[in-house]
């Protein structure tokens, strides 16, 4: 069983991040994305690099992953994931992406999809459904 908690942004776990994920937005769309060895979608995000911070790593990331040239980036969240006994942690981000350019070729992200709201076929389905509706309970309390 995985299970998904929620902390403020400012928490600080002692194993220290892992991830961070990123909710954005586009001409009122959600982005998506496809990962070249998969045919599910997630939400962009991916691994915090020894060198970076959950923020420096959400900016590359979502540049890398999206193509997403002009935007602003907020901390909503930290968050841990549990599964089979182990547990990781995260920073949840949310975007606004004023404009986007192509995804780089060298990368691993092979479809950028807009969608209205979260798709079904999700590459975590018992991850990102949690932290998207974290999102969208944010801004609703806005």
């Amino acid at each position: 069983m995985t299970t998904v908690k929620f902390y403020s942004p400012d928490f600080l776990p002692v194993s220290g991040f892992t991830y961070s994920v990123i909710a954005a937005r586009y001409n009122d769309e959600w982005i998506f994305v496809r990962h070249r060895n998969r045919m599910t979608l997630e939400i962009p995000g991916g691994h915090i690099e020894a060198d970076e911070t959950p923020g420096e790593a959400a900016k590359r990331e979502l540049a890398e992953e999206t193509g997403a040239l002009d935007f602003t980036l907020e901390c909503i969240a930290s968050y841990s994931v549990g599964k089979d006994g182990s547990t990781g942690y995260g920073r949840l981000f949310l975007a606004d992406v004023r404009s986007m350019g192509k995804v780089p070729d060298s990368f691993e992200i092979d479809e950028v999809i807009l969608a209205e709201t979260l798709p079904e076929n999700l590459t975590y389905p018992d991850i990102q459904p949690h932290l998207f509706g974290k999102v969208l309970e944010f801004l609703q309390g806005r």
